[in-house]
């Protein structure tokens, strides 16, 4: 395909920005370094309609074709936040900002954009308007809403939506998709166990919320395997906990717990809240103790639109034959489902190649991946909004 060979001609050159990227990695909302080297090189391209501040430090710039008379309008999404670990790749362009890395690929996609940006600048072969979105805070920030809340898809009059995710572990540049529920609503609980304190040789004098603890735990697991239909997905996973004594020979007064429900349909994400509720309530007062739970809703499912995914995956495919697009869903999370809500489109998976998996402090994007990336994004736009 034409388009690949151009970006295997710019392979060098956007390899240089991804690692230049994942050299000054960026959290959450504070990504103004990151914004500014997305920003000048969109000005270097030629572009100058960039509007920066979206979703408190986003960026959004707009390329318009050589014809508009179509009328539509296309948003192409990057995530460009990394995550709070320390990086032990040893790479020669590793993280140079203590206890922070791109462990999840955002450098990569942020780098796959820029060059998709740079060549639809070039040849403006598309009838119609493309906006580019560079999000901050993907990594549990709701950039993503905070975007959309700043009128993001109004503003722009964007119709539909696309943006991608690398995934570790698939062929370098293969393409993995799927209509309906691709990846999770991620929700959190904080729950407190409290009881009574007491002297471990005595433990008839207290109520020990250790015990009630442990119970609610293996209690939880009833959720999925007697609570929810055994054709359907739900994860609900306990991550922490803590007591509020370190002594041998202390029972404690209190034990927190924290962990997360994943599921990838409403009804479901209903009833997982409420039997947890109803489970820690009543466990936590058959051993004599109080619970007080928080339940907070985190990102919705990621729901690709069917006509969307067809145009998604057809596009894939003309880049690299074989597209899977039946691909399992993941129970992981992604606030691009924000856009989705809001818009139709679609969100595909980028095979990165043999390696550690994302959020590991060993995780590297595969550069390999970058011109089937870029020309997915290109393919898309020519493909949507062909000249006549």
């Amino acid at each position: 395909m034409p388009i690949k060979n151009r970006f295997a001609e710019m392979h060098a050159e956007i390899t240089g920005w991804r690692r230049h990227l994942h050299q000054y990695p960026e959290l959450q909302f504070d990504v103004h370094e990151t914004a500014k080297f997305v920003e000048e090189k969109l000005r270097s391209f030629g572009i100058t309609d960039i509007t920066t501040g979206i979703g408190r430090t986003g960026v959004v710039a707009v390329i318009e074709g050589r014809n508009t008379s179509s009328g539509r309008t296309i948003g192409l999404r990057a995530d460009m936040d990394a995550l709070p670990i320390e990086e032990a790749t040893g790479l020669e362009y590793a993280s140079k900002i203590p206890g922070k890395m791109h462990a999840c690929g955002h450098d990569g996609h942020t780098a796959i954009l820029l060059g998709a940006a740079q060549y639809i600048a070039q040849t403006r072969n598309f009838d119609g308007h493309v906006v580019l979105i560079f999000q901050p805070a993907e990594e549990g920030g709701g950039g993503g809403r905070e975007m959309c809340n700043d009128g993001l898809m109004e503003r722009w009059a964007i119709d539909e939506v696309y943006g991608l995710h690398n995934m570790p572990n698939a062929e370098v540049g293969s393409f993995h998709i799927r209509k309906g529920a691709l990846l999770a609503a991620t929700d959190e609980f904080d729950i407190t166990i409290t009881g009574q304190g007491g002297h471990a040789a005595a433990p008839h004098e207290a109520i020990d919320p250790n015990v009630a603890s442990a119970h609610v735990i293996l209690a939880l697991q009833s959720i999925a395997s007697r609570n929810v239909d055994p054709l359907k997905q739900v994860v609900v996973s306990v991550c922490m906990l803590r007591s509020d004594s370190e002594a041998h020979n202390v029972i404690p007064h209190t034990v927190a717990m924290r962990g997360t429900v994943r599921t990838l349909d409403g009804a479901v994400r209903d009833l997982a809240q409420k039997r947890l509720e109803e489970i820690v309530d009543l466990t936590a007062r058959a051993h004599g103790c109080h619970a007080q739970i928080t339940y907070d809703r985190g990102y919705p499912v990621t729901y690709n639109h069917a006509e969307n995914t067809d145009f998604a995956a057809a596009a894939a495919e003309a880049v690299c034959p074989g597209v899977d697009t039946d691909t399992p869903p993941i129970m992981a999370g992604e606030d691009f489902s924000y856009m989705l809500e809001e818009r139709p489109g679609a969100y595909i998976m980028l095979g990165n190649g043999d390696g550690a998996t994302v959020h590991h402090p060993q995780y590297d994007f595969n550069d390999d991946a970058i011109p089937a990336g870029c020309s997915w994004f290109a393919e898309l736009v020519e493909r949507r909004m062909p000249l006549s």
